[in-house]
Order: structure tokens, then C-alpha cells, then sequence
């Protein structure tokens, strides 16, 4: 659990206020994550928080988007599997894995979430750049990829213009928990990590890494906060 989990009064937010950075320490369970966020984003579309980006780290789970098919879960019963309200199919998270989610107001961005999307992809691509990893998108696919092999996610809801989801990146998580899955909805999808590829694993130095790439793509100021602290 994130230490303190809840009771901590979000940020005020000004009209154009920097998105606060919140990391949390021990994995936290995938219901209280999504709780917190919810609440999170709620106060966000009221105006009465800060946008956020939370850090994180989740038990070993599986997680099924709008768009996932019963076909694609193929090990049910090896970890808990949740329904999420994210886009996307199936994916795995747990220990090793870079979490970020985004709560983030996209009445400041155009109201496009497609280009929403795209950001986050350019996000990821910048990160992995910076930790010596040339990622790249796939014609008709939702990630970023490194040759064949798929490195980082993306799922993401929008309400009331504010966004919950995000974004997670295989830093070094046991990838063979992805056999319980077809990642991308396909049989034949590869998954790989920075420690796959021999790149930098230390997670505060892939966390500067999205936080310097963060602030390249979206051009926002940013405040940080103590660790092991939730929205």
C-alpha cells in the first residue's frame, strides 16, 4: 500500500497550476489504486486539485480494457483479473512495471483524445530515449515497441475531459506472466523490458527519465511531493 493511502488533501489547483508528481512506495492494490483515482479526477474536473501524474507499482494482476475479447485471457485463474473502464485489451501488471498514471485536464489540450493519445506515446518514446532505448509505434496498434517486441502500454478514459489511466512501461517485471494474456489482442505478440535489453533498471533513474521526457512533450511546469504518497 501507498503509505499514507488516503487522507492527504489534494493540492489546489489555479487555473493553469503545475501538475503535481506523486510516487508511491510498496505495489498498491489495483481497487484502491482506481479509487483513489477516480476521486482523484473528480476533484481535478471541480477545479479544486492540481493535475497529477502518480507513479506506481501493482501486485501481479491482469487488467481487461473496453475492447478485450474472454479469448484473450488465457490463464484465468493465475492472478486477479479486473475489469477496468480504460481502452485496450488485456494487460499485466505487477512488481517491476513502471506505472504512470495521468490525471490530467484536457480542456487545456484541445479536447482531442486521440491527440491525447499520441502525446503519450511521444511521452514513452522520449523516456526510452533517454535510457538509451529506441521505441517506436506500430501501424494499428495502441504502445510503444522496440523492433517487434512490445515495451510500454497505453490505456486510457476520459470524464468530463479529465483523464485516469494511463500509461505503464516493463522496466523489469517477470515477463513470462504475459503468457496468461494475448498482449494487443495477438497470439503471436512478443513483450520485452529494460532489463531485457540490457538498458538502465534502476526505477528512480526511469522515473527522472519520464519526468525530464514528460516535461519535453507536454511543456508543463511540475511540483513534486513526498514519496509514498497517493492522490
Amino acid at each position: 500500500m501507498v503509505e499514507p493511502v488516503l487522507g492527504m488533501a489534494p493540492r489546489p489547483a489555479p487555473t493553469r497550476g503545475p501538475v503535481e508528481w506523486l510516487k508511491g512506495g510498496a505495489p498498491v492494490p489495483y481497487p484502491e489504486a482506481v479509487a483513489t483515482m477516480e476521486a482523484r479526477v473528480a476533484a481535478i474536473a471541480l477545479g479544486q486539485a492540481a493535475e497529477c501524474i502518480w507513479l506506481l507499482e501493482h501486485p501481479p494482476i491482469y487488467t481487461r480494457g473496453t475492447s478485450a475479447d474472454s479469448a484473450e485471457l488465457l490463464a484465468p485463474e493465475r492472478f486477479p483479473v479486473f475489469r477496468s473502464g480504460r481502452g485496450g485489451r488485456f494487460t499485466y501488471h505487477g512488481p517491476g512495471q513502471r506505472v504512470a498514471y495521468a490525471m490530467l485536464d484536457l480542456s487545456r489540450r484541445g479536447r482531442d483524445v486521440h491527440a491525447f493519445v499520441t502525446s503519450l506515446e511521444d511521452w514513452l518514446i522520449a523516456t526510452l530515449y533517454r535510457l538509451g532505448v529506441a521505441g517506436e509505434r506500430h501501424p494499428g496498434q495502441t504502445g510503444i515497441f522496440v523492433q517487434s517486441a512490445k515495451i510500454a502500454s497505453i490505456g486510457v478514459r476520459v470524464r468530463r475531459w479529465v483523464s485516469l489511466h494511463g500509461v505503464s512501461l516493463n522496466v523489469d517485471p517477470d515477463l513470462e506472466h504475459f503468457s496468461g494474456i494475448m498482449p494487443c489482442g495477438l497470439a503471436d505478440m512478443k513483450v520485452t523490458s529494460l532489463a531485457a535489453l540490457g538498458a538502465e533498471t534502476d526505477m528512480d533513474e526511469v522515473d527522472r527519465g519520464l519526468r525530464a521526457a514528460f516535461d519535453e512533450v507536454f511543456g508543463e511546469e511540475a511540483v513534486s511531493a513526498n514519496s509514498s504518497r497517493s492522490p
